[in-house]
């Protein structure tokens, strides 16, 4: 990437910010992405769907927030299997000032690859990172207009992932803590593998403006990852799993004031 169109990119993402850089001491609203959806069904395996599996996690998500935390508000990008272009779950959160975005996926990978893993907004930092960028963010090759509201982004070019990163970092610690209370719970609590808190350039993440995760709650290629998800328990662990971190994630910052 040329100089001039490094220094371009800086100045379309500053001016693209849509928000102060607040502090987010308090959580009042969280909106819940459930990944892909309608013409868009994510990666399948063993008779599943991405898009249904993630919906489900994100709705029964939602309902655990609404039914303990009675001082927050829940929004959804999604609540049935429709489309959202991934520009337009972000603009949900932005426009509705959330403190909180949640991203819920489903993983797909080679033979031997098994486990929960969430992202924070980042560059890559292992090709894996960036191969599962790139299949998360392939959905917007289905938008009409994908070059313009991305900028000429091509989801498949290592460099249009290279300043990614700049965008979330405002952010970057509170994603990082959310996260990492996430993979704690999947690992104690749900006795997942987790594979870990990680970074990559995924575009649904690039243009939130407040602390952001995208988890990847097992690998629908996996027999033992795909017999957890397919099963209506499994499900609502994984949602109860990101529920109790997020009321962590809660308690822990307001006590922060």
């Amino acid at each position: 990437m040329c100089r001039v169109a490094v220094i371009s990119l800086v100045l379309w993402l500053c001016s693209s910010f849509t928000g102060p850089w607040r502090s987010n001491v308090r959580v009042r609203t969280i909106v819940i992405d459930a990944g892909h959806g309608g013409k868009d069904p994510g990666c399948s395996g063993f008779g599943s769907k991405e898009k249904e599996i993630a919906l489900d996690i994100a709705l029964k998500l939602g309902e655990f927030i609404q039914e303990n935390m009675q001082d927050v508000k829940v929004l959804y990008t999604r609540k049935t299997d429709v489309f959202v272009e991934l520009h337009e779950r972000a603009n949900i959160a932005n426009r509705a000032k959330a403190d909180l975005f949640i991203s819920i996926h489903v993983n797909a990978g080679p033979a031997g690859l098994h486990g929960t893993e969430t992202f924070c907004m980042g560059l890559h930092k292992t090709e894996q990172n960036l191969e599962i960028a790139q299949r998360e963010n392939s959905a917007i090759l289905m938008e009409q207009n994908h070059k313009e509201h991305y900028d000429g982004f091509d989801p498949q070019s290592p460099q249009s992932y290279i300043l990614f990163s700049l965008y979330q970092s405002a952010y970057m610690a509170n994603s990082a803590r959310l996260a990492s209370y996430i993979e704690q719970n999947f690992k104690e609590v749900n006795a997942r593998h987790s594979r870990g808190v990680k970074q990559a350039g995924f575009l649904v993440l690039w243009k939130t403006a407040m602390p952001s995760v995208l988890i990847e709650t097992g690998f629908l290629s996996d027999t033992t990852d795909a017999k957890v998800l397919k099963d209506a328990k499994g499900r609502l662990d994984c949602a109860w799993s990101i529920f109790t971190a997020v009321e962590q994630y809660k308690e822990e910052l307001e006590s922060e004031e």
